[in-house]
């Protein structure tokens, strides 16, 4: 396929599942790039510091930014981004509904799929 019948887009699908080994510090973090967010307006400011206060995955959707992920990278400009996080409470790694390397897919269409990793 020439570089012309290929789409100049790309859908970069990322799931991660991620430990709170520490709420406390989370919600701090969170709250403190609230604080130094001069754009936000004060009623959204005070409806944010009240999520992230309430649950540990709005702390983390706060300090996450999709937009870092191609920051830098050469030839690629962020054209669109959309995330969210939620709490799980039946995560179990060793079972297979959790497991991210089977996501349904077929890849023999000939791309190439990234390598997922346990940290």
């Amino acid at each position: 396929m020439s570089t012309d019948e290929t789409s100049r887009f790309v859908r970069l699908q990322v799931e991660l599942v991620v430990e709170v080994s520490d709420p406390g510090d989370l919600t701090g973090a969170a709250l403190a790039h609230i604080a130094g967010d001069d754009f936000m307006p004060d009623e959204e400011r005070g409806h944010a510091e009240s999520s992230v206060r309430a649950d540990g995955a709005e702390a983390l959707a706060y300090l996450i930014d999709p937009a870092d992920l191609v920051k830098g990278v050469p030839g690629v400009e962020l054209a669109q981004a959309s995330w969210s996080s939620e709490g799980i409470d039946d995560y179990d790694p060793d079972s297979a509904e959790w497991d991210l390397e089977d996501d349904g897919e077929d890849e023999s269409d000939g791309e190439e799929a990234g390598s997922p990793a346990r940290v």
